[in-house]
């Protein structure tokens, strides 16, 4: 049912309701949903938690992750899908939009926002994706002051720390920023780019007893793992940031070039949500139903849709 109503409104907060995702056995899968729709999708398919990339909310804005956005920006994207599918949501938090004031500003503006979960990074500005070259690192007392400070912004929402190191500073360094990070409040930890088997079971055992979110992006540094295989690793999280977004644009970049072939929609209606798959997606009935005066919507049966 629709946001709309109080009585289908979560009764617990979302950093409530993450914690015990987090804390249920087995691993827990964060598909990354770039609007409101993809997240409706995700949890129709039976996904109970959700990411929020700081990649693929900036492509879908047209724009390179850089960390160019604002924390309103984000906060706009974290109010759609939380809305749109009522789940606990991790977000990426970049690094922290500032200073330690401006982290714990940017806590409670996602938190407020609806967001369950954030993690922050040991990059500098500009920073870049985990997964390219040419990063460059705060140091380990400066993200570790950050974390603090997001901890003592939160109310319950949980703070991952992630660090870039193992590509920059080397594994070593890696895992002593992580226990740094721990030491300094946060409740789990997000090491990017690990390359190896080796070094994912490597990692977890160094720094045993924390919560470890593992990236499964594509196109990256990281090999081709499923979740099981993260979990017997030693894995208490594993997200998929971009995934949603890349079909949608290869599909749409498709979209694109059959209209200019062929002249119209044609060729693609057979690839394309319908309309009734679309209202049945977002609840349009469900919102008619709510105000007598809007008559309930009656789908067309022609084969263009608009």
């Amino acid at each position: 049912m629709p946001y709309l109503l109080a009585s289908d409104l979560p009764t617990e907060t979302a950093g409530k309701r993450f914690r015990d995702g987090l804390n249920r056995p087995g691993i827990y899968q964060l598909p990354g949903a770039h609007n409101g729709q993809a997240a409706i999708q995700a949890r129709n398919a039976g996904f109970d938690g959700l990411y929020l990339s700081g990649a693929a909310m900036t492509a879908s804005m047209g724009l390179p992750d850089l960390g160019i956005i604002t924390v309103d920006e984000v906060a706009f994207f974290i109010r759609q899908i939380a809305r749109a599918s009522g789940l606990p949501l991790l977000v990426d938090g970049d690094t922290g939009y500032g200073e330690a004031l401006n982290v714990m500003h940017m806590v409670r503006t996602f938190e407020d926002a609806g967001a369950g979960a954030v993690h922050l990074e040991d990059q500098i500005l500009p920073k870049k994706c985990g997964h390219l070259n040419g990063k460059n690192l705060v140091s380990p007392t400066d993200m570790a002051a950050k974390v603090a400070a997001a901890a003592k912004a939160r109310r319950d929402m949980v703070i991952v720390a992630r660090t870039d190191a193992a590509g920059v500073e080397g594994f070593d360094a890696a895992v002593e920023r992580a226990k740094l990070y721990v030491q300094a409040g946060a409740d789990a930890i997000f090491p990017e780019a690990l390359n190896t088997r080796e070094m994912f079971e490597k990692f977890a055992a160094a720094v045993p007893d924390v919560p470890l979110l593992a990236n499964m992006t594509e196109f990256g540094k990281t090999p081709f793992f499923t979740a099981t295989e993260f979990e017997q690793m030693g894995y208490k999280m594993v997200i998929w940031p971009v995934s949603s977004l890349r079909i949608a644009n290869k599909a749409v970049a498709e979209l694109y070039a059959s209209i200019r072939e062929h002249g119209g929609t044609h060729e693609m209606v057979d690839r394309m949500q319908t309309r009734q798959e679309l209202y049945d997606t977002i609840g349009l009935h469900d919102f008619e139903e709510l105000d007598a005066s809007i008559v309930r919507t009656v789908v067309p049966q022609a084969t263009g849709e608009n």
